[in-house]
């Protein structure tokens, strides 16, 4: 063949070559980018806590992985098009009329995806938590951009989508107070209750089974309210996160034996 032969031949495989190329970078930038997140990821775990916050992690790092993905493989699909003699013009036009009109009709979708995105990213929630979102409470089961799963005391099981929440009270986030009202007769010594449920504390933290979950000694605040026949105190304990309730439920039993056990002794005296 002559030069005039090899140029033509050559022209004709230069747009399959820059197609291969095109390809190629995008395969590239990809296997580049799911190894800086593999790298990130491990990089954040060992700064956090695993069993916690490891969920969490991995749902953001699908994310940004499948919206790399996405973005990539369309600047891909866009510069073939563009190689191959395919004018891409009509089709972003399109795109975009499509895309206005797609976004009108699922507004409340996107809002879920932004809302559980910021929701993971700042961290607000995390499963294994006990929250209070949309009027709703419970323990938090699963975490996605769409909902939050979460599971009530009796068992029912509840999906809020993310676009719906505004406030999240979270119950079990670093420690917890349980917070706890006794009511007593009028006539009764304050200082002796006081007294009565100092000891309580100071038993239960020593406790085996108790102990580990409480953080502080008890804080008694005092006299919380007056009524005619009954005085109500309270007191709160420390406690590690989502513990309050139980020693709570403890507390009250043991104060409630220890009332009865002056209750009995009284009337020998």
């Amino acid at each position: 063949m002559d030069s005039n032969e090899w140029r033509m031949l050559a022209e004709s495989a230069l747009p399959s070559l820059r197609i291969v190329l095109v390809w190629v970078l995008a395969l590239l930038a990809l296997w580049m980018i799911r190894r800086l997140l593999r790298a990130l990821k491990t990089r954040i775990r060992n700064h956090v806590d695993v069993l916690r916050d490891s969920r969490r992690i991995e749902t953001l790092m699908n994310v940004f992985r499948y919206t790399a993905n996405i973005v990539i493989v369309g600047v891909a699909i866009m510069l073939t098009l563009g190689t191959i003699g395919i004018s891409i013009t009509p089709i972003l036009a399109t795109a975009g009329v499509a895309g206005i009109a797609v976004g009108f009709g699922a507004q409340s979708l996107v809002k879920d995806f932004f809302t559980g995105l910021f929701l993971l990213i700042e961290n607000q929630v995390s499963e294994g938590d006990v929250i209070e979102a949309a009027g709703k409470s419970g323990l938090v089961e699963r975490v996605t951009l769409r909902h939050i799963r979460i599971r009530d005391y009796d068992g029912s099981v509840h999906f809020i989508p993310n676009g719906m929440i505004t406030t999240v009270t979270n119950r079990s986030r670093d420690y917890a107070y349980a917070v706890i009202d006794v009511n007593v007769r009028r006539q009764e010594d304050l200082d002796r209750v006081f007294a009565r449920m100092e000891e309580i504390g100071r038993t239960m933290r020593a406790d085996p089974v108790v102990g580990p979950l409480i953080l502080e000694d008890i804080d008694l605040a005092g006299v919380e309210k007056l009524e005619d026949a009954s005085v109500a105190l309270r007191c709160r304990i420390k406690v590690q996160p989502s513990r309050q309730w139980r020693v709570r439920r403890e507390f009250l039993r043991r104060m409630k034996a220890a009332i009865d056990t002056v209750e009995e002794v009284a009337p020998q005296s």
